[in-house]
């Protein structure tokens, strides 16, 4: 269980202001938000299935050390580029008109989350964990971030404040990452302790530079009328 609460916890932070919660909000405005959850559920079980088997192939390929160093640099990567920000494009918020709102729900988060952080912070979390845990846990982890991102949207009229959000989930990545980073270096060479310096430098950086500036507020399109 503990494998499933980890995953859940992590991809949970990384879908928060995510492209694909982008993808969810832009959704939500048109369809109704059990059919866009319900979409994304399926679509993330898909993505992740792969997800898993790619990290736990590469886990069991490599050394445990060097896998813990790799999935801590990962992460510090993913801390890095939750402080940058994702954006949606315009192709990407008008996919789909006209069809199956399920259908175009599944296939265009299927799409988006194709390469996107929350799949390649599955892969590493699965080089290290249960295939299982780790696959329903990052599933359900997506599906609880836009549930809540839609319904604060839908009660308050308003969206999670995004740079707080930024800020506080680049802040478990770093930790986590460098964590994990520092465990597998214990048991590797000492030059391995140049790549952990290197990623305490990065987040270091990082986070200061997002402290330096005001995050640029990204603006999602009017909600028309909903579709049942």
């Amino acid at each position: 269980m503990e494998a499933f609460w980890l995953a859940l916890a992590l991809i949970f932070l990384a879908e928060l202001g995510d492209k694909t919660q982008l993808v969810a909000l832009t959704m939500a405005c048109r369809y109704n938000a059990r059919v866009v959850l319900a979409g994304i559920f399926v679509a993330t079980l898909v993505v992740h299935v792969f997800s898993v088997l790619l990290g736990g192939g590469v886990g069991q390929l490599l050394p445990q050390s060097w896998v813990e160093l790799a999935a801590g640099l990962a992460f510090v990567g993913f801390g890095l580029w939750t402080l940058r920000g994702d954006t949606l494009g315009e192709e990407e918020a008008q996919r789909g008109r006209g069809r199956s709102a399920f259908w175009v729900v599944a296939s265009t988060f299927f799409l988006a989350e194709l390469g996107d952080k929350t799949m390649l912070g599955t892969v590493a979390l699965a080089t290290s964990q249960p295939a299982l845990p780790v696959w329903l846990g990052s599933t359900l982890g997506m599906v609880l971030s836009d549930g809540l991102a839609i319904a604060v949207g839908r009660v308050l009229g308003t969206r999670l404040p995004e740079r707080a959000v930024k800020l506080g989930a680049a802040f478990v990545f770093f930790a986590f990452g460098l964590w994990s980073a520092v465990e597998g270096a214990r048991e590797l060479p000492a030059a391995t302790w140049l790549l952990v310096a290197g990623a305490c430098l990065l987040a270091g950086l990082g986070s200061w530079q997002a402290l330096r500036r005001a995050a640029a507020r990204r603006e999602l399109p009017p909600c028309p009328a909903v579709e049942q």
